[in-house]
């Protein structure tokens, strides 16, 4: 099954992800797949906090910029946090948005169960400059794709889950 756990920044989608896959896969430990590279001390920050809370509940994978290539060999549940920092690797090093987007419908005809966290980025002002433009594009034309693909879908904010499929 494929799930997708979508909304704004601190919406606590991430916790909300991680609460549904463990109580989702009790006879197996899922995995963790961590998409953040590590660019200041900032995000090395944030990353701390989403480590310290999950513990050793996970088995964590790093794939900032390989995430079918990882995906294919997983044989239990897998977190994705998240596909909206992997959408960003992959500009800063340029990869094409289509490219981008045809691995991310391969990643959904994927044999595996898979728990997507996905920022909502969609519903702010036009960005001012062309890479947030084509940021903003290609993250919304990704959360279509998972959207079709998943069988459920949740919508989070204040720290709540509003299912919408």
């Amino acid at each position: 099954m494929k799930t997708l756990f979508i909304g704004g920044i601190k919406s606590g989608k991430s916790r909300l992800a991680e609460n549904y896959i463990l109580q989702g896969s009790s006879n197996t430990k899922p995995y963790y797949l961590a998409t953040c590279e590590f660019i200041d001390a900032e995000m090395q920050e944030r990353i701390q906090v989403h480590q310290q809370r999950r513990q050793n509940k996970f088995i964590t994978l790093e794939a900032p910029i390989k995430l079918f290539d990882t995906l294919q060999n997983c044989q239990q549940p897998v977190l994705v946090e998240c596909v909206s920092m992997w959408l960003n690797n992959l500009l800063y090093h340029q990869i094409p948005s289509a490219d981008i987007l045809q691995e991310l419908e391969a990643v959904m005809l994927l044999p595996v169960d898979l728990v997507l966290v996905h920022n909502e980025v969609g519903w702010g002002v036009i960005p001012d400059n062309p890479l947030a433009r084509q940021f903003v594009d290609l993250s919304g034309k990704a959360a279509q794709i998972m959207g079709q693909g998943c069988e459920q879908v949740f919508f989070c904010s204040a720290g709540l889950q509003l299912r919408m499929k």
